[in-house]
């Protein structure tokens, strides 16, 4: 007989603590944001499983951003580590799972065709890298620290410092793209992306400084751990 799903699968996501679909400070979901009412997924599509991604498929320098890309010597900035865990809505490691990471360099430029800030690209960063989480959930990056950057959403706007994240975890009505920012960073007033977050949850995006994580004259640590679904969830970007 097969065994009935954990109510992992059964559980709804909890849409109300998550930014609106449309908030019109941040304009661009004026645009994207749906203006019809979410038409429901039956239950059993949601309990899908999510593609599975062996460590086969990932290089050695793929969680370093420092490295992956490197060519004449190291990317410009300050070097940090960021890990944390991925977890369910029960606390329970999401194991094997596929964490992906993209970013700004230290001066919040992209490499991408469309980033026209007038800022300058670093060729020894390309600011992307992704791991597999292990079996109490872990994941590690070691990157450098992206720059702010201006984005033409309302006169002088400018992004708060942050690193976009990427997981499927154990199903498809898990997966969660959301963005990883630092803690004190005083655009956080200014940034309808951040303000759009119900106010009770944006910690929840905000990383912890760890000394414990902090590699001595090397690399400032910090903790970012991700919950997926629940009412602690990890909020959407």
């Amino acid at each position: 007989m097969t065994p009935e799903p954990h109510n992992t699968y059964l559980a709804a996501r909890d849409w109300p603590a998550h930014p609106a679909h449309i908030y019109p400070y941040y304009k661009s979901t004026l645009l994207r944001g749906p203006k019809q009412p979410l038409v429901p997924i039956r239950q059993a599509l949601s309990q899908l499983t999510a593609p599975v991604y062996g460590t086969d498929q990932l290089g050695p320098l793929d969680h370093d951003l420092t490295k992956n890309a490197v060519r004449n010597g190291e990317p410009l900035g300050e070097r940090i580590i960021v890990t944390g865990r991925v977890t369910d809505e029960d606390g329970r490691p999401v194991k094997r799972t596929l964490v992906e990471v993209w970013q700004a360099n230290a001066a919040g430029r992209y490499v991408h065709k469309v980033d026209h800030h007038n800022a300058p690209l670093d060729p020894n960063f390309l600011g992307a890298g992704r791991c597999m989480t292990d079996d109490e959930g872990r994941y590690t990056f070691m990157t450098i620290k992206p720059g702010a950057y201006p984005w033409g959403n309302h006169p002088n706007a400018w992004r708060p410092q942050h690193i976009h994240f990427s997981l499927f975890g154990d199903y498809f009505a898990s997966r969660l793209v959301t963005q990883m920012y630092f803690p004190g960073d005083p655009l956080f007033a200014y940034d309808p992306m951040y303000q759009g977050v119900p106010e009770n949850a944006r910690e929840l995006m905000v990383a912890r400084f760890s000394l414990d994580v902090t590699q001595p004259d090397f690399a400032l640590g910090y903790v970012f751990n991700i919950v997926l679904r629940g009412p602690q969830a990890t909020r959407f970007e």
